[in-house]
């Protein structure tokens, strides 16, 4: 760990963090399927702010993930078959199509399909056995793949720049803020301007990665548990979404 988190035994382990990443998600997922279309109410906004906490918890997380795991390909297997299940999870809770491009190019399927691809990516990167050109290649072609996904290409550019500056916080940071922003300036152009705007609260997140202690936590069951937990919580937004609205589309994508 850098010098900059917590100390060991102080701030939060990760088991921490992914409980704030859960309830911040359920959040914005449930307001989004109760209230959709991006209304303004001050109240509404409020709770997709507080759902911004969730994906820079899970882009470092998976870069984490990389330096720790024993097997990164048992990993990025796993991770797969979860974005494959995850797919119609997420469409059904949203209302969007199993197959993708029906509607938009946006939004086509869950972030687990851009979280396994960011730790593809950043093993191709961290490859000594690959030329530069080949990694810049794969890197456009994976940014390629991932664009339809929820947090498009960019989830995958955060994972990669978080990984790569492991050891310097401040320098994670600002990459991570740096792609946000990128995201916030496509959805203020192409989706919604206020929703674009509220990408860039991501940065709330920050004081809470400043206080990961490099710790897991005594429960050994969260990756399981997030694993069942995030399909679950989907499908339970879907049948939501049915009761109040019928089977339509409820953001961008649908």
């Amino acid at each position: 760990m850098n010098g900059e988190q917590a100390q060991k035994g102080k701030g939060l382990n990760s088991n921490q963090l992914k409980v704030i990443a859960i309830a911040a998600m359920t959040i914005d997922h449930v307001i989004a399927v109760v209230f959709p279309n991006y209304p303004t109410q001050w109240w509404i906004l409020l709770c997709h702010i507080i759902g911004r906490l969730t994906a820079p918890i899970m882009w470092f997380f998976i870069a984490e993930g990389y330096h720790y795991t024993h097997d990164r390909i048992k990993y990025a297997s796993r991770l797969f078959l979860f974005a494959f299940i995850s797919h119609f999870a997420y469409n059904f809770a949203f209302g969007i199509p199993f197959i993708p491009f029906k509607t938009s190019v946006f939004n086509q399927t869950s972030v687990i399909w851009s979280l396994a691809w960011g730790l593809v990516a950043l093993m191709i990167v961290n490859s000594a056995g690959l030329k530069e050109g080949i990694k810049t290649v794969s890197l456009i072609g994976i940014c390629l793949l991932t664009f339809c996904s929820d947090w498009s290409c960019i989830a995958v550019m955060a994972i990669v720049f978080i990984g790569t500056n492991r050891g310097n916080f401040k320098r994670q940071m600002e990459w991570m803020m740096f792609w946000a922003a990128i995201y916030a300036f496509v959805y203020i152009l192409f989706i919604n301007r206020i929703y674009g705007v509220i990408q860039l609260f991501v940065a709330l997140t920050i004081p809470l990665l400043k206080n990961y202690n490099g710790e897991r936590g005594k429960w050994r069951g969260m990756k399981w548990f997030f694993y069942l937990y995030y399909p679950l919580h989907l499908f339970i937004c879907g049948v939501i979404r049915i009761l109040l609205h019928g089977n339509i589309g409820v953001m961008i994508g649908g």
